[in-house]
């Protein structure tokens, strides 16, 4: 067994993290990331037991959950795993940047103002509307007809 463990490379192993972590929960619309950063790592990123580049397929949503990383230039210093639920895809992928963000700022304060600039720390409270009774949909009313 711990022979076939050497032989496999970060990028093909189930990553297996023990220890301490900074963890950090982050939010968009009804979506829910509960992220987990393990300090000395070699950036292997998980999202619900699998890779995150499986998890977001788009490779837009990928890039929107590496940007705090990339941006901060510690994307080959973690190793992060992350449990999502609730929401759509992009929701998801925008919580768990919201949840990397504070995970980063809890290690390093020091990166506050290159976060904060573009406004990733701040959870972004939009929700859709609720449906009101007579109307189609939130605000869309039925057509009116004079006669």
């Amino acid at each position: 067994m711990a022979e076939l463990d050497k032989n496999l490379t970060p990028a093909d192993e189930q990553v297996r993290l023990k220890g301490k972590y900074i963890g950090a929960i982050g939010r968009r619309k009804t979506a829910t990331a509960q992220v987990r950063l393990y300090k000395s790592g070699h950036g292997a990123m998980t999202v619900n037991h699998l890779k995150a580049s499986e998890y977001f397929k788009e490779g837009e949503l990928f890039s929107i959950v590496s940007q705090p990383l990339k941006l901060t230039g510690l994307a080959k210093d973690f190793n992060l795993t992350i449990l999502v639920f609730g929401g759509g895809r992009k929701s998801q992928a925008e919580a768990v940047r919201h949840g990397i963000a504070r995970a980063l700022l809890e290690f390093n304060p020091e990166l506050r103002a290159s976060l904060k600039v573009k406004g990733w720390l701040e959870r972004d409270a939009r929700k859709k509307e609720r449906k009101k009774p007579g109307l189609k949909k939130a605000r869309r009313a039925p057509q009116w007809a004079k006669r």
